[in-house]
This record gives structure tokens, C-alpha cells and sequence, in this order.
């Protein structure tokens, strides 16, 4: 047993004897070999099923890194690029910004998070992303199309390229994506990135019910069960973010790039890790670099008060990971998914990270990350 697996076993472990999780998997690669890839936990707890090494996570926003790359090898063949204006490809998608004006949102404003568009978890009960309602795509079952017209409805929360708000700019992505390709998103990124890593289990569908882990919600004395309708509290003084376990069965449902994809951890992390070590086969060198490089300048996200975190295409950029309460090397690449994941590029220690659990918000924005990063590149 390595020095790493006996110290991600002692963080799992204390998260699971507190009740901060019912289940997770971890998996890390380091310099290109599985360094950890262990289960931990139930996957239902109520059912008294085990965790499985190749259990089905719903990944909720780990699909957007799965999207941007296919976006960017896209952008790569010259399909797209990073200032193509969204109405070049979707002529009717033209939501009015404050002021009134009707201004040209671009590839680059979706990727980064910077086009003005929101999330209805972002904005208070009475704002239009909850009144209309626009759907972040982890529950319902609007059509693309639907969706697409509420949030031109809804309307910009600020001009594009303004400051950074994190939205449902990913799903207006795919949507771009799927009409270039003449397919649906699924169809995109198996061409693109799932079916070039032989990524099998990593779909918007999931039809093998019996893989599929249960969710939970962080509460005393244990997590609860998630069913469909969770309202899920996330930032004070907005509405919840809502969560539905059937979605992952609904074939109707629109494949959303920002949150609808399902797949399983060593997927997930030979995906992350194959972008760190260039790209192939999915994507050149230079495009990586890209990815993993800060590009909104002084623009900070707004989930790290300190003011320490830029973002990249994909995820977030650590400028000072000390300052921020961080283990990684300045200029890692980082997000996570509200189901109970996170995800963590070390660039300079050569080191990705993917850590699923079925438990929010713990497994996302709780102890463990952070426990689990210092297991892995801690001293």
C-alpha cells in the first residue's frame, strides 16, 4: 500500500465515520499512472449496496470540461472559433442586456463564463431565472429549444466580457455545438472526446440503473436521500439549486454541456489527466496550455472570497493556492460537480485528482477536497 493510499483511506475514512458522505471514489494519476483508484462507502445506502470501483456518478458540472474540450478541438478544425458571435450559429439567441441593448455574446464569453448569462441558484427567488424559470439542467425536462428561448426571456445580468458569473453558458455551448455538427451534444462529444478515450460510461443517458449511485444531501445526524424536487441551499439569499435523480433516465430531456452528463471516476480522471499531458488524443499541446491558462485577466471567479482564483477554458485557475486554503501548485486547474465531486490538475506535480462522491454539498465545496488534496500533494 503506498504512502498516497494510506492517506486518501484515512481522509474517506473520516469523512465517512462523521457522516459527511455515504460513498465515494477517488482516483489519481500521477506522471500518467494510476497513482489511487479505490472505492469507499455505499453507493445506496438504503439498499446496503457497496461502492464500486466503476459505479455511475451523476456528474452534474464535470460534463463542462467534457464540452469545452470537444468545443475546442472543434475551434482546433477551424468549425468555430473563440470570437465567432453566438447568433452566427444560433440567430435567434439575442437576450437584452441591462441597458436594453441586444450585445454580441462569443465563444470565448460562453467558455469563460463571462457573456452575462446566470444560473437561477445565482440569482434571488424573485429574479427571471427562477420566475420564468430558466433550467440549470440538473432536473426538468425542457427541450433545447425551450430552455435556449427562456434565458433570451430572462434577459443579461450584465454587459458581456463585464466580470465573471458563473451560468448556463456551457448549454449554449453544446446547443452551438450539436447545430454545427448537424447531431445532438451526445452525438458531439462521443465524436470528439468520449469515443477518442474510449470513455464508454460517459453519457447523458444512463441505462445501466443498476451502476447508477444514489445521491444524498449533507444533514444531521446522517446525508438524506435525494429524490426528485430536491431544492438544494447553495448561496444565501438566492434560490436553491434543483435536483432531480429521474433526469438521468429522461431521454427527452435536453443534453445540456453545463450539467447533464453521467460517467465514472477513472473516465473522468484519464480524461483530465490526458489534457494535462498535452492533449492526444484529443487535443494539440497548444490548446491545452489554453485551457489551463487564465483567461479572463483580472476577472476573479466569485466562489473564492480571497480573490485568488481566474478561470481558464473548462475550470478555474489557482493564482495563490496558499491564500486561497489550497495544497496545489500556483496555475493548477480545478472545478468540481454540485452531486458531490471535485476535480484537481496539478500541472507542475504532473498530478490529476478526481474525487466523487454522492453527497453535497460535501463531496463538492466541503472538508474532504481539501483533505483529499493533502493526502495527494501534501507534506
Amino acid at each position: 500500500m503506498t504512502n498516497i493510499t494510506q492517506r486518501v483511506d484515512a481522509a474517506v475514512q473520516s469523512a465517512l465515520d462523521e457522516k459527511r458522505i455515504v460513498g465515494a471514489v477517488i482516483a489519481v494519476m500521477k506522471e500518467g499512472e494510476v497513482a489511487h483508484f479505490k472505492a469507499y462507502g455505499q453507493s445506496d445506502r438504503e439498499a446496503g449496496r457497496a461502492m464500486k470501483e466503476d459505479d455511475i456518478f451523476r456528474l452534474a458540472s464535470i460534463s463542462k470540461p467534457i464540452v469545452t474540450a470537444a468545443a475546442m478541438r472543434m475551434i482546433e478544425l477551424g468549425k468555430l472559433s473563440l470570437d465567432s458571435a453566438v447568433t452566427d450559429f444560433l440567430p435567434g439567441f439575442k437576450p437584452k442586456a441591462p441597458d436594453g441593448s441586444t450585445p454580441t455574446i462569443t465563444i470565448r464569453h460562453l467558455l469563460t463564463h463571462t457573456s452575462g448569462l446566470s444560473y437561477d441558484f445565482l440569482q434571488p427567488l424573485d429574479g427571471p431565472y427562477n420566475t420564468i424559470p430558466v433550467s440549470a439542467g440538473i432536473d426538468g425536462d425542457f427541450t433545447m429549444e425551450d430552455n435556449l428561448d427562456r434565458m433570451v426571456q430572462a434577459g443579461l445580468t450584465f454587459p458581456p466580457g463585464a466580470m465573471w458569473l458563473y451560468s448556463v453558458a456551457i448549454d449554449v455551448l453544446g446547443a452551438i455545438l450539436a447545430k454545427i455538427e448537424g447531431t445532438d451534444v451526445e452525438g458531439v462529444v462521443s465524436k470528439y472526446v468520449t469515443g477518442p478515450m474510449a470513455m464508454a460510461d460517459t453519457s447523458f443517458h444512463v441505462t445501466d440503473a443498476a451502476r447508477l449511485v444514489q445521491p444524498y444531501s449533507n444533514a444531521a445526524p446522517e446525508p438524506v436521500r435525494i429524490g426528485d424536487n430536491w431544492k438544494q441551499p447553495f448561496v444565501p439569499g438566492c434560490g436553491p439549486i434543483n435536483l432531480g435523480v429521474s433526469r438521468a433516465f429522461n431521454r427527452n430531456a435536453f443534453q445540456g454541456g453545463g450539467g447533464c452528463m453521467n460517467g465514472k471516476a477513472m473516465d473522468i480522471v484519464r480524461m483530465l489527466d490526458a489534457i494535462r499531458a498535452g492533449g492526444a488524443p484529443i487535443l494539440s499541446e497548444a490548446t491545452t496550455k489554453q485551457m489551463m491558462s487564465n483567461q479572463v485577466g483580472p476577472l476573479r471567479i466569485l466562489f473564492d472570497p480571497t480573490g485568488n482564483t481566474a478561470f481558464g477554458f473548462g475550470g478555474s485557475i489557482l493564482l495563490d493556492p496558499a491564500a486561497s486554503g489550497s495544497f496545489l501548485s500556483p496555475g493548477s486547474w480545478q472545478w468540481g460537480g454540485v452531486w458531490g465531486h471535485s476535480w484537481f490538475v496539478d500541472p507542475t506535480r504532473k498530478t490529476t485528482i478526481v474525487n466523487l462522491t454522492n453527497t453535497t454539498l460535501e463531496g463538492m465545496a466541503g472538508q474532504l477536497p481539501r483533505d483529499i488534496q493533502q493526502a495527494v500533494v501534501g507534506t
